[in-house]
């Protein structure tokens, strides 16, 4: 069969809000396994985005509405710049997660801002975007996405597990994809590092070096979430709810909170992947040394990590890859991950129009 050549750039923000993550990514669409990340690269938010990303689950109605289009504006400038730097000329879409503000799938709820308009406005190119939407209209969990990509790219590892502002993991049980969100990693470890004036906690250092609060350390493993089945997803709301009034009422040392909250991302973890060696490891956390060692201890396995390219940009390769699946009207978005009623495509998609960038 020959080759079917589609080219696309593929954006991802995650809730850690280390970037913005784009690759520029060649797929033959009659062999998907066939691809290539050509150019890759991740754009740090100044500190006014950060701050801005980070308060916007509280905005009204029409602060958010304003703050779609601008980020839009931003999404679209970062990849009008990303183009000209790499001199790129084929490209057959823009798939963008967008960066979620909201996300409570049991009152149907999830919001991905960055406007697709606007994008396409600006790059003059077709964008597709809001891939969550229809799964949580569905009745599903419009979360994780990324498991038909480890299904249709990744099936020779029995587990994909991503370690970004929380730890979700993908893989085949009884002829059905499985997957989930784990526990928060990033989110957390993050915000207490930012205490000590740090951006993250450097290969997992300054936890290396704290002391576990054996008391905190089991009261976050009794947490109800860890106890229900999937389909399940956890967002920002849940993690300000339930881990940050826990962590700072039994422990105010840094350190040991970075300590304490490694080894429940390790024990919840291991539950899951104890003793098998075919994981698939990728996201941010993979350079958290500390808690990769703790992660094969409890789950006395060997873990052998994949190339840094994919490590950092295989979910910005996976949502060009849901570009291209909605692009064909193929199925991109798994019931038996999600729990929506139906498999189905989905997304949205964006055509140019001449504005000011």
């Amino acid at each position: 069969m020959n080759k079917k050549e589609v080219f696309s750039i593929g954006l991802m923000s995650g809730t850690s809000l280390d970037g913005i993550d784009l690759v520029y990514v060649k797929f033959d669409a009659n062999n998907y396994k066939d691809f290539e990340i050509i150019y890759a690269e991740t754009i740090s938010y100044t500190d006014v985005w950060k701050n801005t990303l980070q308060k916007a689950i509280h905005f009204s109605s029409d602060e958010l509405a304003i703050l779609n289009n601008d980020y839009g504006k931003l999404l679209g400038n970062v990849v009008h710049r990303f183009i000209d730097k790499f001199q790129i000329q084929k490209i057959d879409f823009i798939a963008s997660h967008g960066h979620t503000i909201l996300h409570q799938p049991a009152k149907g709820i999830t919001l991905q801002i960055g406007d697709g308009q606007t994008i396409a406005a600006i790059t003059n190119q077709k964008v597709v975007c809001d891939f969550r939407t229809q799964d949580v209209k569905l009745g599903g969990q419009g979360a994780p996405l990324v498991p038909i990509g480890d299904e249709l790219l990744f099936s020779d590892f029995d587990f994909c597990l991503n370690l970004g502002g929380f730890s979700n993991i993908s893989f085949k049980k009884e002829d059905k994809r499985i997957a989930f969100d784990i526990c928060p990693v990033n989110i957390v470890l993050n915000f207490y590092a930012n205490k000590l004036g740090l951006e993250y906690d450097t290969s997992g250092k300054i936890a290396s070096e704290g002391k576990l609060n054996e008391t905190l350390l089991k009261q976050l493993n009794a947490l109800t979430f860890y106890q229900q089945k999937p389909p399940k997803s956890l967002g920002l709301e849940w993690v300000q709810e339930n881990i940050f009034p826990l962590i700072d009422e039994l422990e105010t040392d840094v350190s040991s909170i970075l300590r304490t909250f490694v080894e429940h991302v390790a024990i919840q973890i291991s539950n899951i992947i104890i003793g098998n060696n075919s994981v698939l490891i990728t996201g941010g956390g993979v350079f958290n040394s500390f808690l990769i060692e703790r992660i094969a201890d409890h789950s006395n396995i060997k873990i052998k990590l994949p190339n840094t390219k994919l490590i950092n940009f295989k979910e910005a390769l996976i949502f060009a890859f849901l570009g291209l699946l909605k692009t064909d009207n193929q199925v991109n978005c798994l019931s038996s991950v999600t729990g929506a009623s139906i498999d189905h495509s989905s997304g949205e998609f964006f055509y140019p129009i001449l504005v000011n960038k």
